[in-house]
């Protein structure tokens, strides 16, 4: 339960709301709790009026609320015939039904959209938040979770804010106004009537608590099930490519049986959990119906057929309020479980911190290692060791090694994906932690080893990353990768969309696409991280050609296993460990007769067409 105090900002932002519903469930009570006394008034003004058998006026008038009494004084002060008295209190009553379902109506307007409000702040809130956390935290927790966090968690929590909130308050509202009139009009008679209410609440209390274990557990295995499910959908070529279709099957149907059992034991509790509420209810109305008749029949209380006829409609009021403390409890321990969950991910601090005094530089392109360890959080492999690089401004540097080498680690940590173990990084000579951190990646213009397109246009793909971009440019960047032509072949050409994760189109288009939004980003630093490996050789001449004119006056780091000699480097290192084992320009490396000399004879020989 203490989960739920993270919602009490909300409840705060949206308090008038909040305050109205309240005020408009009272109100709605209020009306609903006089028409017992006014039926009773009626019931004993006919015993009275017709002399029926067995009528004995009561030694005292009921205590009835204030505005019943105004209107039984003004009622019995006109001389009404008994037709025109019933008539009266029957249109009295349809009067009180009639307001109560107007305040009736005002609360669900300012409770339930008052949750809706609530659900809407909180996943924007998680949304941006989840944008917050670093890249370690991503490769922690499956996709497929944190959609139901954001999905069903939140969903649960809403049934919290909005229903939940409103049956409780209409619970304590209807039982005060109830038990209120009852005392006033029969104490002891109230009391055996309340008698199984504590056995209600002892029930309630023992029942919650595995109510909430089994919604914890309900939750996990559904994150678990999306989870599968997500995975599967993203990786849908590769299962038939494999013909794992049934494996597949057989995991989600696994995933699926643990929920099931879980939702199902859920099931059970409830089950046995509202039909005993209900049975508590309806022994109440037997006890009133019982005990009031005997103090009728024996004549030792003031009790008459009207008391016993107010206390049946007290209680049948109360029927649905308190059978409705089940479900009202079940809300309110799966939003508690839910929302434990949420709690977990919003109280995530993001590794990767931006100081508060963090300045906004203009990148030149001077970047310096120094003596940089970098161990990844997650695995626990070291990716670079005593690295030292220097880099200046308008330089091309190559950085090549095998898979693994630590290459692209590099660009992870220039884009402050990750910070450092030891050692700094420092651009235009200040650290890289103390530039802000959306500074640092909007005037670097990058292009990830693992592309990844959205769901959306051509156009929209190669413009993502700049706010206003002319069509023009588009074009124009479009064309620096060596894409245009085949856009231009497209159904809709930049208007063509792109399937999710860039599905429709071939490796090699969709690492074009990717290379144009970095280049559109027009940024005088741009890292490739090993970007042309989906294309041919043919095309990635003609892409570095054109890259060659792009880079002039810019700094750029391209990373990759293969050899680019149709560019010319100012400097290519050679990684093998996370350690710098050559460097220096091609001819000196070449003269080394080493990693690289080896690399480049191969590449050669590989180039080279058949004859």
């Amino acid at each position: 339960m203490n989960q739920l105090g993270a919602l009490n900002k909300y409840f705060w932002k949206y308090r008038s709301r909040l305050g109205l519903g309240i005020l408009f469930v009272t109100l709605s009570n209020y009306f609903n709790v006089l028409s017992p006394q006014v039926t009773g008034f009626v019931i004993d003004f006919v015993q009275r009026s017709l002399h029926l058998p067995g009528y004995k006026p009561a030694s005292h008038p009921p205590d009835y609320d204030g505005l019943v009494n105004k209107f039984i004084q003004k009622v019995e002060g006109q001389s009404y015939s008994l037709g025109k008295v019933v008539a009266i209190c029957g249109v009295s009553i349809l009067i009180l039904a009639l307001l109560r379902g107007f305040f009736l109506f005002l609360m669900r307007q300012t409770i339930i959209v008052m949750s809706r409000f609530i659900e809407y702040d909180q996943k924007n809130e998680i949304y941006l938040h989840y944008q917050k956390l670093d890249t370690a935290f991503y490769k922690r927790n499956s996709t497929g979770d944190l959609m139901n966090r954001i999905a069903e968690d939140v969903s649960r929590v809403r049934m919290f804010t909005g229903p939940a909130i409103m049956y409780l308050v209409n619970l304590v509202a209807i039982i005060s106004l109830s038990v209120y009139f009852m005392l006033k009009r029969e104490a002891e008679l109230t009391l055996y009537v309340l008698a199984p209410l504590p056995i209600l609440a002892i029930t309630i209390y023992f029942v919650n608590n595995t109510i909430n274990r089994k919604s914890e557990r309900i939750q996990r295995s559904l994150s678990d099930l999306t989870t599968n499910a997500q995975e599967t959908y993203s990786g849908i070529r590769v299962i038939k490519s494999f013909v794992q279709e049934k494996a597949m099957l057989g995991f989600f149907t696994r995933n699926s049986e643990e929920y099931k059992a879980n939702a199902i034991g859920l099931a059970r509790v409830e089950a046995i959990y509202f039909p005993s509420i209900t049975f508590l209810i309806g022994l109440s109305t037997l006890l009133t119906i019982m005990i009031g008749g005997l103090y009728y029949i024996k004549g030792g209380h003031d009790i008459n057929v009207n008391t016993i006829v107010e206390f049946v409609m007290y209680i049948n009021m109360l029927t649905f309020p308190v059978s409705a403390i089940g479900l009202t409890a079940s809300m309110i321990q799966r939003a508690a479980a839910s929302q434990k969950r949420i709690n977990e991910f919003l109280r995530t601090a993001p590794a990767i911190k931006q100081d508060d005094k963090a300045e906004n530089i203009q990148l030149k392109g001077n970047i310096k290692f120094n003596a940089v360890d970098f161990i990844y959080p997650h695995t626990g492999i070291q990716a670079l060791k005593d690295f030292d690089l220097e880099i200046k401004a308008g330089q091309k540097i190559a950085i090549v090694g095998r898979t693994g080498s630590g290459k692209s680690t590099i660009a992870q940590l220039l884009l402050r994906m990750y910070d450092v173990t030891s050692g700094n990084i420092t651009i235009e000579g200040k650290d890289i932690r103390e530039i802000g951190v959306d500074t640092l990646r909007e005037q670097i213009g990058y292009v990830p080893q693992d592309v990844f397109l959205f769901s959306d246009t051509v156009a929209g793909n190669i413009a993502f990353g700049k706010d206003q971009v002319l069509e023009e440019e588009i074009r124009r960047a479009a064309g620096q990768a060596s894409v245009a032509e085949e856009i231009i072949g497209f159904s809709h050409q930049y208007d063509t969309m792109i399937g999710e994760r860039g599905v429709t189109l071939s490796g090699g288009q969709k690492q074009r696409i990717s290379i144009a939004r970095a280049l559109l980003k027009n940024s005088s630093l741009v890292i490739f991280d090993d970007c042309l490996s989906a294309v041919d050789s043919r095309t990635e001449k003609k892409i570095l050609g054109q890259l060659n004119d792009f880079l002039k006056d810019r700094t750029a780091i391209i990373i990759t296993h293969r050899i680019f000699s149709l560019l010319d480097f100012d400097k290519i290192v050679v990684l093998e460990d996370g350690l710098i084992t050559e460097q220096g320009t091609h001819q000196e490396l070449m003269k080394k007769q080493g990693y690289y000399a080896s690399l480049y004879a191969r590449q050669q020989q590989q180039d080279q067409p058949e004859g």
